[in-house]
């Protein structure tokens, strides 16, 4: 169905989808804003789509719905929490506060997450940072998906990462997985019947396939600009695992794959900087305004009409989807309806 939801309507769907599989009422709106902002972005890979994975694990229990995460150790600028398996949604916005409050009292803070899942798009958390006057970043590992560079098989997850700078306006906000493309875009495209480009995936003989629907199976994602990518995963396997306790590469659950009934253990890494203990918020503000400007008044190439910087086109999409609601892909609907046959609730009409 090719209509436009409100993102009330789609926040309200995702709430009582969750509250099915015994999430509380806090848990469940505090998950369903972020993937519908997610959506709201037009980055439907990492919205409301991944609302039945999640179904599935919950029920399973190896998801806990209620869980609360806590601090297992902490100092003034540094902290170390346990997810307790609940949502990731949940244990990284927790996380993120926690080192935005501890960097107003120290200027920056670090705090790594163990016992976690998977946490949607990493932008949403550096974006909270953002929002309140701190450049923030989120990061976290998961199952191996991507060759490192001359392997055969996938050696590191996707591993996100993503930060946010406060401006004027919306925040700068880049959100990156380390492979070429996130896995859930991989899907996507089979899912439409669409073909891959070659510097998707990587086939089991090591070189580029344009077959995705041998991935995860026997295939893996492409790393991002090669061995600069496949650093960059080390880095964030280093700070949201090594550093914290979680599991590591091949110890992750899969939160898609593996037995719903079993913790997948994901680790996350969250760091926030108050802007204004080097300057005030407002100058820094001008600043980085006029970095943009700079930026916007580049010459451009034959053929662009304009220059942005990172955040720009998704916080545009997301005064559209404010003002004229959503329209979601024909893939999110579908996984939505498998959603509701799976939760027992009713299908909406929009859906």
């Amino acid at each position: 169905m090719s209509e436009h939801i409100t993102i009330e309507q789609l926040e309200s769907f995702c709430v009582d989808a969750l509250k099915a599989c015994e999430v509380g009422e806090d848990n469940a709106r505090a998950t369903a804003a972020l993937l519908v902002l997610t959506d709201s972005w037009g980055v439907f890979t990492h919205g409301s789509k991944l609302l039945i994975g999640y179904a599935k694990r919950l029920t399973g229990k190896g998801l806990k719905g209620n869980a609360t995460p806590s601090i297992v150790r902490e100092g003034p600028s540094w902290a170390l929490v346990d997810g307790g398996s609940t949502l990731g949604q949940v244990t990284s916005t927790y996380a993120m506060q926690l080192a935005i409050d501890k960097a107003r009292e120290g200027g920056t803070a670090y705090v790594g997450v163990r016992n976690s899942c998977h946490f949607g798009a990493a932008g949403v958390y550096a974006n909270q940072a953002a929002q309140q006057g701190m450049i923030g970043m989120a990061m976290a590992n998961d199952v191996p998906s991507v060759a490192a560079p001359g392997s055969r098989k996938a050696v590191t997850g996707s591993n996100p990462m993503a930060y946010g700078v406060p401006t004027g306006g919306n925040p700068i906000l880049l959100d990156m997985a380390i492979s070429t493309v996130a896995g859930g875009k991989v899907f996507a495209a089979c899912e439409r019947g669409e073909p891959l480009p070659e510097n998707w995936v990587i086939g089991p003989d090591g070189r580029p396939t344009t077959d995705g629907s041998k991935y995860p199976g026997s295939s893996s994602l492409a790393p991002m600009a090669g061995h600069k990518g496949y650093g960059i995963a080390l880095l964030i396997e280093t700070l949201s695992a090594v550093l914290t306790g979680a599991a590591m590469t091949q110890n992750v659950g899969s939160w898609l794959f593996d037995d719903p009934s079993i913790r997948t253990d994901h680790g996350g890494a969250f760091l926030a900087i108050n802007v204004s203990t080097l300057m005030p918020l407002e100058e820094f503000q001008r600043r980085i305004d006029g970095l943009v400007q700079e930026v916007h008044a580049a010459p451009k190439a034959d053929g662009s009409d304009r220059i942005y910087v990172p955040g720009e086109k998704e916080w545009e999409k997301r005064e559209k989807a404010l003002k004229a609601g959503i329209l979601l892909p024909s893939d999110v609907i579908q996984s939505l309806r498998r959603l509701s046959e799976h939760t027992g609730v009713p299908v909406p009409d929009w859906l």
